[in-house]
C-alpha cells in the first residue's frame, strides 16, 4: 500500500464506519436503563414491536425509503436516528479534519462515546459506568501512547475532575439539603480529566459552565420554563466541553 492509500484508510475507515456506529449507539441511548438489552434484544419498531430486518437497519437510507414511518404499523420514527447517526459522521470527519493518523480513530472513539452519553443524559438524565469507566480508561490508555511521560498529568487530571463534583455535591448538600451534581457527572469529568490533563480540566467546566446557562436560558424560546429547580443536563455540557478542549486545546485568556 502507498503511504497515500495508507494515511486515507485512518481517515475513510472511521468516516465509513460512522453512520453505523451511530446506528449502534441510538440502541445504547435507548435501551440505556435496560443495557443487557443493548447485546441480547433484537431491533424492533418501538410503536408495533415488529422485528426489523436489514432493509429497516441501513443508517439513514432506510429511514428515507420509509418516509420516517414503521413500514408495518406506519407510525412515525421521528428524527433522533437519523440524527445520531448523522451526528456521528459528523463526530469522524471533524476528527480526521483536525488529527491525523491513530489519532483519527481515538478521537472518533471520544466524539462517540461523549455524543452516546450526552443523548442518554437528556433523555433519561443518566450517565451510565458502562459508558463513563471505559472512557476513563480509554482516555488515560490514549495518554500513555500519545505522551507517556506526561501520564501522570492526566492522572491528576482524573483524580481532579472526580473530587471536583464530589466537593460541589457535598457543598450543595450542605447548603440546600438535597442532591445537586449526580456521581455520573462526577466520573465523566474524571474521564475527561483522563483525556485532556489537569490543564485542559479548568476549560472544560468553563465551556459546559456556559453551555448549560445558554441552553437553560433559552428553554422559555424553546416553549419551555425555567425556575432555580429545573433539571438540567450538566452531563451533556460536559461532553461539549470536553469535545472542545480535545480538539483545540485549553480556553487561551488574554
Amino acid at each position: 500500500m502507498t503511504e497515500f492509500g495508507s494515511l486515507l484508510a485512518f481517515w475513510a475507515w472511521p468516516v465509513i464506519a460512522a453512520p453505523f456506529i451511530g446506528s449502534f449507539l441510538g440502541v445504547v441511548v435507548s435501551r440505556a436503563r435496560a443495557p443487557r438489552r443493548i447485546l441480547f434484544g433484537r431491533s424492533a419498531c418501538e410503536h408495533c414491536g415488529a422485528t426489523l430486518g436489514p432493509r429497516d437497519l441501513v443508517p439513514v437510507l432506510s429511514w428515507l425509503a420509509a418516509r420516517g414511518r414503521c413500514r408495518y404499523c406506519h407510525a412515525p420514527l421521528g428524527l433522533f436516528y437519523p440524527g445520531i447517526e448523522l451526528a456521528a459522521l459528523a463526530v469522524a470527519l471533524w476528527s480526521a479534519a483536525l488529527t491525523s493518523g491513530w489519532l483519527v480513530w481515538a478521537s472518533c472513539l471520544l466524539g462517540w462515546l461523549l455524543l452516546a452519553l450526552a443523548a442518554i443524559d437528556f433523555r433519561h438524565f443518566l450517565l451510565p459506568d458502562f459508558l463513563t469507566l471505559p472512557l476513563l480508561a480509554a482516555g488515560l490508555a490514549v495518554a500513555a501512547l500519545l505522551e507517556p511521560e506526561e501520564l501522570s498529568a492526566h492522572v491528576v487530571g482524573a483524580l481532579a475532575g472526580l473530587l471536583f463534583v464530589v466537593l460541589v455535591r457535598q457543598g450543595y448538600w450542605l447548603l440546600r439539603r438535597r442532591e445537586g451534581i449526580g456521581l455520573g457527572d462526577a466520573k465523566l469529568l474524571a474521564a475527561a480529566g483522563a483525556w485532556v490533563s489537569w490543564e485542559g480540566l479548568p476549560s472544560v467546566v468553563l465551556i459546559a459552565a456556559v453551555a448549560a446557562l445558554a441552553g437553560a436560558l433559552l428553554r422559555p424560546y424553546r416553549g419551555g420554563s425555567i425556575s432555580l429547580t429545573d433539571r438540567v443536563p450538566f452531563g451533556a455540557a460536559l461532553c461539549l466541553g470536553t469535545w472542545i478542549v480535545w480538539l483545540y486545546g485549553p480556553v487561551g485568556i488574554g
